[in-house]
């Protein structure tokens, strides 16, 4: 193992954002609470059996697509709504307007609460950076270069495949090991050459199924036995353990 905590086969460096690098993890499942629970009420009354902001935010929503993540927790529930168009308006029964619906309200607690990043990642990001090796971040999130500019950290990454590139590209989100594929790509490495950095089951099911040379799992929220469950090599609860010090 290196002195950044990985195999010395290692060249690039694939980082998740919400969870990993920043601390939107926490903002992302409170507007979807919001989204969520309004809905429930609306469509099955006041007896509504609420969404769990984390036994339901891990399981179905964290880290996919902003649409993979509604039709999997409606799924969950057994209602099936219409897909609608990505352009639905935040009040549409369909799939896409809750999830317009859920980023309007996204976008409004990051405009009045900040954001911030974990402290521990930008310090791991500059020794891995410093030792030379490669760069990516890779979200779901639409919204990604907007949040990696609010903390100062997009000149962390060489590559950035985030919801907007997935979209143009036709790329299936997590857990399927696309976008991470389509990082490891650009970055001109092997899957097997790379680590993959992430904090959602989604994310360690899309690391294992790409054959990735390692795949960190960054456990927030007391979840080490599962992210190891879903293809974890290691399980820290903050980048820092890895080492990497300057």
């Amino acid at each position: 193992m290196t002195q950044l905590g990985l195999p010395d086969t290692i060249l690039a460096c694939l980082f998740d954002l919400d969870g990993v690098v920043t601390k939107t993890a926490v903002v992302h499942a409170a507007a979807w609470k919001e989204t969520f629970d309004a809905f429930l009420r609306e469509y099955e009354g006041p007896e509504a059996r609420p969404f769990d902001e984390i036994a339901d935010y891990d399981e179905y929503v964290d880290g996919r697509p902003r649409a993979d993540g509604v039709r999997s927790f409606l799924d969950s529930r057994g209602i099936h709504l219409p897909e609608g168009t990505p352009d639905d308006p935040p009040d549409a029964r369909t799939v896409h307007g809750l999830g317009n619906r859920k980023n309007d309200l996204l976008l409004e607690r990051i405009r009045t609460g900040g954001v911030e990043a974990y402290e521990g990642t930008l310090r791991y990001l500059e020794a891995v950076r410093a030792r030379g090796l490669r760069t990516a971040i890779v979200s779901s999130s639409a919204n990604c270069r907007d949040v990696l500019r609010a903390v100062g950290a997009e000149h962390f990454f060489d590559v950035r495949i985030d919801g907007v590139v997935a979209a143009e590209r036709n790329l299936p989100g997590k857990p399927h090991p696309d976008t991470f594929l389509a990082a490891a790509h650009e970055l001109g490495v092997e899957a097997t050459r790379a680590a993959v950095f992430e904090d959602a089951l989604a994310g360690m099911d899309a690391g294992r199924a790409g054959g990735f040379g390692y795949v960190v799992g960054v456990d927030r929220v007391g979840q080490t036995d599962a992210l190891y469950a879903h293809g974890a090599s290691i399980v820290v609860k903050d980048l820092a353990e890895l080492g990497g010090k300057q």
